[in-house]
């Protein structure tokens, strides 16, 4: 955590400020390990977590590398150091909500200035310990699932896998979903992220199951799409189209290669194919503390893929009445390519 801080003070000078206000949640954990309400204040030399005392015991019992205020008037807080430590500008995360911007414009004594996924850009790049954590979190999500394949049957609904899923996960090991469960069966396999519902699953069909788990906080997103039974020629077909998309794009994840790069190469695919229209989303995301991080993979994206980011690769065709198909894998980026964490056969599974 000490690097962390150090790294975002080391930013300070070229950004032109001399304090951050950190009130995002998950960029507060990662820069300080405290999980809870409150204000993280960073000056050139001091880290301030400024929160209430009902964290007050465990955060005296636990040992760390900051000081603590406790109090209710966390920006009034902050205020107060600012003053005392002499800050003349500090930056801010652009996503705090307007009435707290209009709060901290009123009181604080130093110049306020936005700052754009500022923790969340240096949260790209893992660590080793960062790594061992997603790396954990994707070999429960490969067990959790080949756990779950046996009680896909004829009779179960979507929301009962989606349950079962969430307790073999726990039993795993695993300490709580990253979102909730999508499980969608049939034409409703055709909704990118239909949640599970009541609806019992037939024979014939197309299931696709995405979910991701988090270990020690830090988080996996995988998704498979199995057949019960036969789900004829066409799904076959689309399947196939998908699963050499996912393949493509995978070998091409390598240090430098663009997000908007790696979206083409399987948008070309699937447009080559006739089936263009029918994939309506990103190709991927980072992952880590959140589920949903950068680099981005996707037909905008300018991001270029780093040594130790990881990313989801997820294409998918999505036909309308008749069912849908995605295959989602975790790939991390090497100093030679990619390594994939969910590392799980894609071959089409007909239970």
């Amino acid at each position: 955590m000490v690097n962390r801080v150090r790294a975002l003070q080391a930013q300070f000078e070229d950004l032109r400020i001399d304090a951050f206000l950190v009130t995002n949640t998950v960029n507060k954990k990662y820069l300080t390990g405290f999980d809870g309400d409150g204000v993280v204040l960073i000056t050139g030399a001091r880290t301030f977590v400024i929160t209430d005392s009902r964290y007050e015991t465990e955060l005296a019992q636990k040992p760390h590398d900051f000081d603590v205020i406790i109090t209710r008037q966390y920006f009034h807080a902050a205020a107060q150091q600012v003053t005392r430590e002499a800050v003349a500008v500090m930056g801010f995360e652009d996503t705090l909500p307007y009435h707290d911007y209009d709060l901290i414009d009123e009181i604080m004594a130093a110049d306020i200035v936005p700052m754009t996924q500022l923790i969340e850009q240096m949260r790209e790049v893992k660590s080793p310990e960062e790594l061992a954590d997603i790396k954990k979190a994707c070999q429960l999500t490969v067990t959790g699932f080949n756990q779950l394949l046996p009680i896909i049957k004829p009779g179960v609904t979507e929301r009962e896998l989606a349950n079962r899923l969430d307790a073999i996960m726990k039993s795993l090991g695993a300490q709580k979903p990253s979102f909730d469960t999508i499980v969608a069966s049939g034409t409703r396999a055709a909704l990118p992220h239909g949640a599970a519902t009541s609806r019992t699953i037939q024979n014939g069909e197309m299931i696709t199951i995405d979910f991701g788990y988090e270990f020690n906080g830090y988080t996996s997103d995988m998704t498979r799409t199995v057949a019960l039974g036969n789900p004829g020629d066409k799904l076959k077909h689309v399947y196939q189209i998908v699963r050499e998309a996912q393949r493509a794009i995978i070998q091409a994840v390598k240090p430098g290669v663009s997000g908007k790069r790696l979206d083409e190469i399987g948008r070309e695919i699937i447009t080559d194919a006739g089936y263009g229209k029918y994939f309506n989303h990103g190709t991927g995301h980072g992952i880590g503390l959140d589920i949903h991080e950068g680099p981005a993979l996707s037909t905008r994206s300018e991001d270029q893929m780093t040594v130790n980011n990881v990313v989801t690769v997820e294409p998918g065709i999505y036909l309308p009445g008749l069912g849908g198909i995605r295959i989602e894998d975790d790939v991390l980026v090497t100093n030679t390519g990619q390594q994939i964490l969910t590392d799980e056969p894609t071959d089409l599974m007909i239970l």
